[in-house]
């Protein structure tokens, strides 16, 4: 026996409606059509799928057992086309995101929960395990999004720029190196550095600073979360780099200062990188737009 969708369709229109010509209506057919249709799937099932010369048109024991399977199928069939069409029309996908700042998920909070709202079908997630080889993954397809300061020459990849940042020196304000309008590379000899738990290279005060004085601090002590960094140089154990908005909502702001990297200070950019073939889907571009906004809402505090 062959059944097809439209037959499965054909048995709940009649039973909801209780008649033949109410049903055609329903299916957007004519009632010749339906009626060769009931006719020939009774043929092919060998009974009889409604009781004849009933008002309204009732099933049989036989149409009653296909109804149940209708109601059973039909409303998976519908939603796995809806689902469908949301994806094809860009309302509905998947937003997994590494991210290859620490500081950034202060900034990131926010956006995803204004995100969240506007895209309720969007299957949203932080993937921190692939944080620091994140670029690999978003060409693997594990992630759909990267953030990240480092931007390279990939023609799958594209970079959208996403705000800029200043990376600056945050100390004690009874720190000597509160006294001086700007630090440089040696200032950090013999002091200890208070850094997030990544490889040195991914880290602006290296990049920017040390590495091309090849210079060292003193000391080196890894902390993995933002707030703590900056309760410990809050209490004198060490100084630190972060970019410039951190400062913005601190409890410790009154206790500590910034001060540029250089005498004319150094500024980074902040992009999301993404497929090249999926960059233009609709909600990947608003979440675009949702972080530019929110980063200049943080960076203004």
């Amino acid at each position: 026996m062959h059944i097809e969708f439209r037959h499965l369709r054909t048995i709940k229109a009649i039973h909801d409606t209780g008649g033949l010509q109410k049903a055609a209506d329903m299916l957007h057919i004519t009632q010749s059509a339906l009626s060769h249709q009931i006719k020939g799937l009774e043929d092919q099932a060998g009974v009889e799928l409604f009781v004849r010369r009933s008002k309204p048109l009732k099933l049989s024991a036989a149409g009653q057992r296909m109804l149940r399977l209708a109601e059973k199928i039909l409303p998976e069939i519908d939603a796995l086309q809806a689902e469908f069409e949301a994806l094809e029309e860009g309302s509905a996908g998947r937003l997994h995101i590494a991210i290859e700042c620490h500081a950034c998920y202060d900034w990131l909070f926010p956006v995803l929960e204004q995100f969240r709202r506007a895209w309720p079908e969007v299957d949203v997630d932080i993937r921190p395990g692939l944080s620091f080889d994140a670029l690999t993954a978003l060409r693997k397809e594990e992630v759909d999004l990267v953030i990240s300061s480092d931007p390279e020459e990939d023609a799958g990849t594209t970079f959208a720029p996403l705000f800029d940042y200043s990376p600056v020196l945050i100390a004690p304000a009874t720190h000597p190196m509160a006294q001086k309008a700007f630090v440089e590379a040696e200032d950090f000899e013999g002091e200890t550095l208070l850094t997030y738990p990544v490889d040195r290279t991914r880290l602006d005060i290296y990049k920017l600073l040390l590495h091309p004085a090849g210079a060292e601090p003193g000391a080196i002590r890894q902390v993995e979360l933002t707030p703590m960094i900056l309760m410990l140089v809050a209490s004198g154990r060490g100084v630190t780099v972060l970019p410039d908005w951190v400062m913005t909502s601190q409890p410790h702001r009154s206790e500590l200062v910034t001060r540029p990297l250089g005498p004319k200070g150094m500024t980074r950019r902040m992009y999301a990188a993404a497929r090249k073939e999926e960059a233009g889907k609709p909600y990947l571009a608003h979440f675009i737009r949702l972080a530019r906004t929110e980063a200049v809402k943080l960076q203004r505090g």
